[in-house]
């Protein structure tokens, strides 16, 4: 018994450290799946010893620690109680109507709105009392300060960051963040308005807390929320929620994840009774209401498989170590390389050299993650030289403790490897057949130390043929990629370049005003940093930020260089167009017309529409090629009598 107690204390105390990293923003002491295991360790020993520790996690809502006001919740923000078993949500459910629903990795906040205005932003902290974050408002994307509602409301939802807002912040800022969810909670610590604006927050609502309005479905209590204005949760309802009905809407949400439809981190699913009134008269046990809902955890597939080596890959600020391992199979996929995040997750994994026994999982579907090691091999090594400039390499150590591996070259090329990806990627200057992997190989080589190199790879085709995963054909349809590229746009080659805080939205704003040789001409000569704050959606930060950028020579020699590989297409600026103005628009399927969604979707923001990525009460068109689709989106739409157009007819309406 002593000793079972004893393993508990030290579950306890390392699962509610984990707990305390991963909800303030820290970095990551140990994965889901090793905190899930862990969990469900304690929870058998629990009931093995009739026991729980004081602090035990299976007893507690974890709270975050962001500091100001704090302030108790009107309704108890609870958790869900979770199972990665399709047999007990099917017993759960008992046959009744139920709907399921993202479960969003993010931070929860909790949002109240009396007399149609914003009173208040309360983050979930332990469930009871809360941190008042409501002076964040304007920085947090789907957050209304007015609606039409004039009684008490209020909402829960989650504030989540897009797996490409995360990617892009990184490139932007260099900032050392795990992922997305790490991002986010750490963002809403902060108090400068303008700085969390920088990490594009979305607040999706999940509930509908408390109306007025006796509204008992849940499923009309979101829908209600999309009459007001709000983005719900993405939604499915079941009304006859059999075990191979609930496996066929995992099956379809899982879907989503793998094939990157859903540009949200989620750690799984939500089932939530349609009647919220026996919804409501469960009990409490624990931290769980045990009608409120539960939550649906994938089991994540490993694979055993032994190390080759440590990739050390430069990009943005740091040295990373990468394993590299005999491809396994993983959620259909072959997997060959798990980035090791820094040298502190390497220690904690206790990672050695060749032949290491290793465990792969796909977190969350997506990421190739390791998880354990089996068997060590061998000793971890630390380089003490970059890998691509050869300048000394240092460590450093974070205030959290983080320790990561730094080049002491501030010039080195190899810190732009995420900056090269984006300037050869789809909305860049759409380069096909060059992945992150293989810009990371072309540098290494010493071919890629600015953009404009990309155009004289032709130079070394021969040897390109020889690497792994490239043949003559692979080669040519690359060099052809290359060439076609050499033909764009103002908007796309300002993506391209990295710019600070000038993404495609900041892109199309400043070329309807300015022609883009006259823009960067523009930049170059201002006498002061807020010369394009006046244009709509620009401001003072984002000029300030774009004109530093070419005032800074460096920069401006690469554009030059650049500019003498590509031609320009001539377009005549133009103010935001009004042909899709008022208008809300969800796309889904395959374009023919548009190179891609993302295209669509510029256009039809230009014209002063607005895309969403759900189908709701206030979508005006789905826009689908496939009108007999028995999709979600198309079922919703003609649920709800939205009008479902295909694009030959988006086209003739709207251009």
């Amino acid at each position: 018994m002593e000793e079972k107690i004893s393993l508990m204390k030290q579950m306890v105390e390392k699962l509610n450290q984990a707990s305390e990293a991963y909800y303030n923003g820290k970095g990551e002491l140990m994965t889901d799946y090793e905190w899930d295991s862990m969990f469900d360790q304690l929870k058998v020993l629990e009931g093995e010893t009739g026991i729980i520790l004081d602090g035990s996690p299976t007893n507690k809502v974890s709270a975050d620690a962001i500091s100001g006001q704090k302030e108790a919740h009107e309704f108890p923000a609870l958790s869900l109680a979770k199972t990665k078993q399709v047999s007990e949500l099917t017993k759960w459910a008992g046959g009744k109507p139920i709907w399921m629903s993202w479960k969003l990795d993010g931070l929860t906040l909790v949002i109240t709105y009396d007399n149609g205005k914003l009173t208040k932003i309360v983050t979930r902290g332990n469930g009871h009392i809360g941190t008042n974050i409501t002076h964040l408002a304007p920085a947090i994307q789907g957050v209304l300060p007015n609606i039409s509602e004039k009684g008490h409301l209020v909402v829960r939802g989650e504030a989540v960051i897009s797996y490409s807002d995360f990617e892009r912040f990184l490139i932007e800022t260099e900032g050392d963040y795990a992922n997305p969810r790490n991002l986010a909670s750490g963002s809403l610590t902060l108090h400068d308005v303008d700085e969390v604006k920088q990490r594009h927050i979305q607040w999706i609502p999940f509930t509908l807390v408390y109306t007025e309005h006796e509204i008992t479905s849940w499923g009309k209590r979101m829908d209600y929320l999309d009459q007001l204005g709000f983005h719900p949760v993405e939604r499915q309802r079941i009304d006859d929620p059999t075990q191979e009905k609930i496996q066929s809407a995992i099956d379809q949400f899982t879907h989503k994840v793998t094939d990157k439809e859903n540009p949200y981190p989620v750690d799984g699913l939500v089932i939530t009774y349609d009647d919220s009134v026996y919804a409501s008269t469960g009990s409490v046990t624990g931290h769980h209401a045990t009608r409120a809902g539960f939550a649906f955890k994938w089991q994540d597939e490993h694979a055993d498989t032994l190390l080759d080596h440590i990739e050390w890959s430069c990009a943005a600020s740091t040295i990373s170590p990468v394993a590299v391992f005999n491809p396994v199979e993983l959620e259909g996929t072959t997997v060959r390389r798990a980035s090791l995040c820094n040298i502190s997750e390497c220690e904690r994994l206790g990672i050695g050299g060749k032949g290491t026994k290793l465990q792969v999982i796909k977190a969350n579907k997506i990421i190739p993650k390791i998880i354990q090691i089996t068997e060590k091999v061998g000793d971890f090594t630390i380089p003490e030289f970059c890998p691509v400039c050869g300048s000394k390499a240092q460590v450093v150590e974070s205030e959290t403790g983080t320790k990561t591996l730094h080049c002491s070259n501030l010039d080195c090329t190899a810190k732009q490897l995420k900056k090269f990806s984006r300037f050869v990627s789809k909305e860049g200057l759409n380069i096909d057949g060059i992945s992150e992997q293989t810009v990371s190989v072309f540098i290494n080589q010493g071919w890629i130390k600015e953009y404009a190199d990309f155009y004289h790879l032709r130079e070394h085709a021969f040897q390109i043929m020889t690497f792994e995963g490239f043949g003559k054909k692979s080669v040519t349809n690359l060099l052809e990629s290359i060439e076609k590229s050499r033909t764009t746009d103002g908007r796309h080659l300002l993506y391209a370049l990295n710019i600070p805080l000038c993404g495609g939205d900041v892109a199309k704003r400043l070329l309807g005003k300015y022609q883009i040789k006259e823009l960067i001409e523009t930049a170059r000569t201002a006498l002061f940093d807020d010369e394009f704050a006046s244009i709509d959606g620009i401001g003072p930060e984002k000029s300030a930020r774009f004109i530093e950028w070419f005032r800074d020579d460096k920069n401006y020699q690469r554009v030059v260089h650049l500019m003498e590989e590509i031609s320009i297409q001539k377009e005549e600026p133009v103010d935001m167009g009004t042909k899709c103005q008022g208008l809300t628009f969800v796309i889904t399927g395959d374009v023919h017309h548009y190179k891609n969604r993302n295209e669509l979707k510029a256009y039809i923001e230009g014209e002063g529409g607005k895309v969403t990525g759900s189908v709701s009460k206030s979508t005006n068109y789905l826009i689908n090629n496939d009108s007999e689709s028995q999709s979600v989106k198309n079922k919703k739409a003609h649920q709800l009598g939205i009008a479902i157009i295909n694009e030959d007819q988006f086209v003739e309406q709207f251009t």
